[in-house]
Order: structure tokens, then sequence, then C-alpha cells
């Protein structure tokens, strides 16, 4: 996952999607779309989790998902597992800190979108 401050990020709209969180992403057209902008406008909406999932799981989207918003690194390996491959932090987030977080964790039980199968059926 690709991490990023605001000042790094550029404003760019060929082949970019914002959306919103109220949005139903299964009715979004993603013909030419690289990019999808998705935005949290805090921390404890989890909306954009779900619409990470229905891009890549429902629609096959195979470009990227930035997270936008109030991004906190806390959130960051679940926003890897679902989907997301970019993310804006909060100007107060360490970016070396949420690095290391997403190296924290050498794998999981569950099955996610980086890895469907759960771990008791890759090791049988």
């Amino acid at each position: 996952m690709k991490l990023l401050t605001p000042s790094q990020t550029t404003p760019s709209t060929e082949g970019v999607l914002a959306v919103d969180n109220a949005a139903d992403v299964r009715a979004l057209s993603l013909a030419g779309v690289q990019r999808i902008d998705l935005h949290f406008p805090k921390f404890a909406d989890g909306r954009a989790f779900s619409q990470a999932v229905l891009l890549r799981r429902r629609l096959g989207f195979t470009g990227d998902i930035r997270a936008t918003g109030d991004v906190l690194i806390d959130q960051l390996v679940q926003m890897q597992r679902c989907g997301f491959s970019e993310a804006v932090l909060r100007d107060d987030q360490d970016l070396a800190h949420g690095e290391a977080l997403l190296r924290h964790f050498s794998g999981f039980y569950q099955g996610d979108l980086q890895q469907p199968r759960p771990l008791f059926a890759r090791v049988a």
C-alpha cells in the first residue's frame, strides 16, 4: 500500500473518480477509470471500507483505490485488506510509523482480498 501526505498529492481529474460515501458503487460506470478516491469524512465512518470491497470483489476493479479524508494510521492494515492501494494520511499522522504498521503482520487467519483463502485452508 502506498502512503501519501496531503502535500504529496497533486490535483488530477483525468481517469480519477471521486466517490461520495452515500453512493452505491455498483451503479457507477468504471469505463476509463484508473483511480477511485473513496472519502472518510471522519474516523468512525467506515462506509468507504464497504465500497472498496464491492469495487474489488463484485465489480473486479483493478485500478488504484485511494483513501482520502480523516485517514489515520490505525486504519491502514484494514484498508489494505479491504482493497485500498493508496492512502492520503491526515496531516498529524506519521508516515514512517504507518509504513511500519503495514509491515508488522506477516499474515492473517481470516481470508481477505489479498489472500481469499483462510490460513487453515492454505496449510492443510
